[in-house]
């Protein structure tokens, strides 16, 4: 199951007494653990029943007794068993057999308890890296209490950050959703610590738009950014480049300025588009991920653009992004004003 089903299920208080936790992308993987242990120990006295151990540090015979230990005071206890992956592999195998009575490896001692496990314990196997052959992970994906924290892919990541919102009872479109990624990158830690400012800065039924992105995360008026695109669009480089001197924060090189210009410069391709497929501005605004009110703006700033001029403006920023993350050697704010006289070219 993925991340998001075993919180899910944990919601609805199905707890299984075994979950194998296992995948790279350690901030799902914790979510998964944090909201196992507040639901385990809920009520009862804290410390009391929730005990980790490590792998390695801790022998796979203390594991099996700590499981199958009963609880004090309370309807089950919490076992996490951290940094499962140094049980696996031949070193493992070879230490367990070295015996003067062979045993079974560590990860299939854990495989047979899980196939009759203690019911009051909830035993947590955390993994970052496991070989999928290995016969408590077949189990655990047979059996339906593999937990897979896998990366995702970066064209998933606009439908986690509107998850993350709706789960804080705040809303985002998918253009918004799209420049927070832009802006924050591919780290989920990160994304969500951003998801979760906002969504209190909007409050409960609130919408995460550009704005408050601009207000909480990137620190640049998104007025000014449509300044500066309509600057662009006239050819008016002086005008662009006062805004420009004005916007710019030496903290992150510009970079966070040309993120929110391509999402401006994405919004208004989308716009175009849909104003082509024959859809009144309103329409449109709404699929470019702007709200209806910003339709006369987009049509203002589409007065002076093309379709190739803003495709052209797309390859000018990606350029910009890679100069600024270290692909030459003049100084980001050099790096920026020739960005401008570049958007500024005609065709």
């Amino acid at each position: 199951m993925t991340p998001d089903e075993a919180i899910r299920e944990i919601e609805s208080q199905k707890l299984r007494p075994v979950y194998l936790v296992a995948g790279e992308e350690r901030h799902l993987a914790e979510q998964v653990v944090r909201r196992l242990r507040q639901e385990v120990t809920r009520g009862g006295v804290a410390g009391l029943n929730d005990d980790t151990l490590t792998a390695g540090p801790d022998s796979v015979d203390a594991v099996l007794a700590a499981a199958r230990t009963l609880p004090m005071l309370a309807s089950r206890r919490f076992l996490l068993v951290r940094d499962l992956e140094r049980w696996d592999g031949e070193k493992a195998e070879a230490k367990a057999s070295s015996k003067k009575v062979p045993r079974e490896p560590p990860l299939d001692r854990l495989a047979s308890y899980a196939e009759d496990p203690n019911p009051s314990t909830v035993l947590v196997l955390w993994a970052t890296k496991l070989d999928k052959r290995r016969r408590l992970y077949t189990l655990a994906k047979k059996a339906g209490f593999l937990v897979a924290a896998e990366p995702l892919d970066r064209r998933e990541l606009p439908e986690f950050i509107q998850r993350q919102a709706d789960i804080r009872g705040a809303r985002i479109s998918r253009s918004d959703a799209q420049l927070l990624l832009d802006l924050c990158g591919a780290d989920l830690a990160a994304l969500s610590d951003a998801i979760e400012r906002l969504s209190l800065y909007v409050g409960s039924g609130g919408v995460v738009d550009g704005k408050a992105i601009s207000e909480l995360v990137v620190r640049i008026r998104t007025d000014s950014v449509w300044e500066l695109v309509g600057a662009v669009g006239r050819r008016d480089a002086g005008r662009a480049l006062a805004v420009l001197a004005d916007v710019y924060d030496p903290a992150d090189r510009g970079l966070k300025l040309v993120s929110v210009l391509a999402w401006a410069t994405r919004q208004l391709l989308r716009f175009d588009a849909a104003r082509k497929q024959g859809r009144d501005s309103g329409e449109a605004a709404k699929a470019a991920g702007a709200p209806p009110f910003k339709a006369r703006e987009l049509e203002d700033q589409l007065r002076h653009l093309t379709v190739d001029h803003l495709s052209r403006w797309l390859r000018v920023l990606a350029a910009t992004d890679l100069d600024l993350k270290g692909g030459t050697r003049r100084p980001p704010e050099a790096v920026l004003e020739r960005m401008i006289l570049d958007l500024c070219v005609p065709g």
